[in-house]
């Protein structure tokens, strides 16, 4: 099962960015920081590793891109954890409002389209032995019309 919402495993034994394989000590050596503070992070929901059968952590590749981020934002930026955070939290909306906007797009495109084949099949279904009418454009002469007289 996943840990987070979002998250998609396609082949369980394909590799992915997201796919769970590093122990807490290995994570704790890509990402440069002690366990207890990775603990401390999961804890505090910064970034919530995958779990085993037996509640052991589990982390991807994107959780310790993610472990380095919040180190970086933590010790070069100033930041503090709850503003970490609220950032996180914000660039998770930004990231699911682009997918949003992506999917919106692409349904408005097929729309698009959908009309104009519509729009081609009732040009292709018009009578062919009917002609537009065209409205003669009038002109500024002018036509006297005299009755003949009649002959009593």
């Amino acid at each position: 099962m996943d840990g987070q919402p979002g998250r998609r495993r396609h082949n369980p034994y394909e590799l992915t960015d997201e796919t769970p394989v590093y122990v807490i000590s290995v994570a704790a050596q890509l990402s440069g920081l002690h366990p207890q503070t990775l603990r401390q992070y999961d804890r505090l929901g910064l970034v919530s590793p995958d779990r085993t059968a037996g509640r052991g952590r589990r982390y991807s590749a994107r959780d310790i891109e993610l472990l380095r981020k919040v180190q970086q934002l933590s010790q070069t930026e100033g930041i503090n954890l709850a503003g970490i955070q609220r950032i996180i939290e914000l660039e998770n909306q930004v990231a699911a409002l682009q997918s949003r906007v992506a999917e919106l797009s692409a349904a408005v495109e097929n729309a698009a389209t959908a009309i104009q084949q519509r729009e081609a099949a009732v040009h292709a279904s018009y009578r062919r032995d009917l002609v537009p009418y065209q409205e003669v454009q009038q002109t500024g002469a002018l036509v006297v019309w005299r009755p003949k007289r009649s002959q009593d």
